[in-house]
Formats: structure tokens, sequence, C-alpha cells
């Protein structure tokens, strides 16, 4: 896996509208774990890719038809089953942070990736999103040498008491492990 002028070569890509450039001189330097399902607890159908999208039809469901007006979006998302979708430039900001903060700075979309989970702050994640997780992981640090094993978080530390993925059963010591025992190659 690597990196391509920002594009994850192999990823579906799926392109958002949802993003603006990075602030000049801004270095990406921070990785933001979430999860998001869509009904919520629900896997599938392709709904969060259409919500990242703007095109979410809000008749689906009900929950659909309070977000469906949201400007939101990720850099990328992994699904149940490791497959990875792109929706923005790694290079521009994507707009999953929202109001946050990280080592006392503010507005972490202006120097971070993020990554979604498809899955709950409950439910495990599967293997396959840890491996697809992994390896996305370390073709962004060999891209981006300031994302470092210290610059890695979830949603629900750099927005406490708002946010609260990518939650329990994240299992963040299975993660970064992974990322020490596979070394970054070209």
């Amino acid at each position: 896996m690597r990196l391509q002028e920002g594009w994850l070569e192999g990823a579906h890509i799926c392109r958002s509208a949802h993003f603006n450039p990075r602030p000049e001189g801004d270095v990406v330097s921070l990785l933001v774990i979430h999860n998001i399902s869509l009904p919520p607890g629900e896997f599938g159908g392709g709904h969060v890719q259409r919500f990242f999208c703007g095109q979410l039809d809000s008749s689906l469901h009900p929950y659909f038809a309070e977000i469906a007006e949201l400007r939101v979006s990720a850099h990328f998302l992994i699904e149940r089953d490791g497959h990875i979708t792109q929706f923005v430039s790694c290079d521009e900001r994507a707009w999953h942070a929202g109001a946050s903060r990280y080592a006392g700075r503010e507005n972490c979309n202006d120097f971070s990736i993020g990554i979604e989970l498809e899955g709950s702050d409950t439910t495990p994640y599967t293997d396959a999103q840890y491996l697809a997780l992994r390896d996305l992981t370390q073709a962004l640090q060999l891209a981006y040498p300031a994302i470092t094993r210290h610059r890695i978080t979830g949603h629900e530390f750099i927005a406490p008491g708002r946010k609260t993925d990518p939650g329990v059963a994240f299992e963040w010591r299975r993660y970064l492990s992974s990322l020490l025992a596979a070394p970054l190659t070209q």
C-alpha cells in the first residue's frame, strides 16, 4: 500500500465535496481514528459513503433525516471486511474532527488525517479492519513522517465530552503493537 499525490493506490475512490485546502504551511502530523455506522449500529448498505458525499437519501431511515444536511467527510473508511474507500486527498482538509484540540492546538482537521472504521463504540472491530488499518497507517507514516506512533489518537481524545469514538471496543494495544511488529517498508 502506498500513497500517490495524496491518494491511496488500490483504494476505492468516492470523492467528497466536503473538504477544503489545509492552511498554508500546515504539515500533516496527526492521525485520528473514528467509527461510524449508518443507521447507528447497522453495517453495510453504502450509507456512510453517500453521507460523506452529500448524497444520503433522508427518506430511507428516520435517523438519516436528522443528519442529511450535515457536511462531513473523512479521508478514509475501512469497512467490516477491510475494504478501504478514500473520500478526500490526504493533502486536503477533510471535515472529520469538528471542534477539537490536540497537544494544545485547536482545529485538528487542519493538520490531521481522519480514518473512519465501520463500527460502533461497543461492537468489536474485525480482524480485517485491524489489518487494513495497520497497512494504511504504515502507508500514511511513510508519506507523512510527522505521524509518529505518538501522534495517533482517537476522536474521543481530541473532542472529550463531545465524542466517544472509536470507543471501548477498539483495541488500542492490538493496533499499536501491530505497527511495531510490522516494520515500515516502501
